[in-house]
């Protein structure tokens, strides 16, 4: 039984994980119909941000904070530079994004050296809690009320609030929006930035769970992230939640009790989706499947 509770909640915990990059992306791709390549990047210069921030100051919050402020800011110049030329132009996206996600793996090895670096845990979050004789990580609990707090602060975004509304009737109709006044550039800006810093958000959580990071987890984690995306459906936070729990919890059962068939879950998995549901689980286009 303690084994089945352990493989359940690391599967929940990796999976929250997932969802964190995975929801950026959803609203990047699903619902702008930008294809980000380079939102690994960002993943990536979170982990490594949060991880030598840590080191500096000691301060995990801080560390996190100043993981999504650089996420924020590598976001912002992608977009500004890279993505905003090319809206509209999938086959443009797909290879300035692919060299932006070289470019920032390269700066990566710049900074802090090609070798992998080691990631440690706070004090506060080492160690494990004790229920009915089953023993939970606390860092794994922690990853998981992140998760659940950022999943909710998306739906009342999107769903609750002015900016939601706009971001909304901006995929239905972008001319008609922009015909009402409303700066629909600045809109998806936005939508971008907070994209970018939940990327680099699951980035600095992830690097302790891992305890090491490196270079090229950027491009690995990324493919995870779109595998998720088309398994929830397109523009869907809430598709992307579900896909990314089923990810992880069926990562952490099979790496157990069939490790040969781990590396190819995934793959299987979205091939049987795309079979079964080739819209996803929640296929309907934009935020309103969420």
């Amino acid at each position: 039984m303690e084994v089945l509770v352990n493989l359940f909640v690391n599967g929940v915990s990796t999976g929250m994980l997932i969802f964190l990059l995975a929801s950026g992306l959803t609203l990047i791709f699903g619902l702008m119909s930008v294809l980000n390549f380079a939102h690994g990047g960002l993943f990536a210069w979170g982990a490594y941000t949060g991880v030598w921030l840590f080191n500096e100051t000691g301060s995990f919050i801080l560390a996190i904070i100043g993981a999504i402020a650089m996420g924020m800011l590598l976001g912002w110049i992608l977009e500004k530079f890279l993505i905003s030329p090319v809206y509209g132009n999938h086959v443009l996206q797909l290879l300035v994004t692919l060299g932006g996600m070289l470019v920032l793996t390269e700066c990566l090895k710049v900074f802090w050296g090609p070798n992998p670096i080691r990631a440690s845990l706070p004090t506060w979050l080492q160690g494990s809690l004790v229920f009915d004789g089953i023993i939970l990580i606390k860092y794994r609990l922690f990853v998981i009320v992140i998760g659940l707090i950022i999943y909710a602060g998306l739906l009342l975004l999107l769903k609750k609030t002015k900016i939601g509304l706009m971001i909304r009737a901006g995929v239905i109709d972008k001319e008609m929006v922009q015909a009402l006044g409303i700066n629909i550039k600045a809109i998806f800006s936005f939508v971008f930035l907070l994209g970018a810093g939940m990327a680099a958000l699951g980035g600095s959580l992830l690097a302790p769970y891992s305890g090491v990071v490196y270079a090229e987890m950027g491009m690995q984690y990324a493919i995870l992230a779109f595998i998720v995306v088309i398994i929830g459906g397109m523009g869907s936070v809430q598709g992307s939640a579900v896909a990314s729990l089923i990810v992880g919890i069926a990562g952490a059962f099979i790496a157990y009790y069939l490790p040969d068939l781990s590396l190819a879950m995934n793959m299987l998995l979205l091939v049987f989706v795309l079979l079964v549901k080739p819209t996803g689980f929640f296929g309907e286009k934009g935020v309103s499947s969420s």
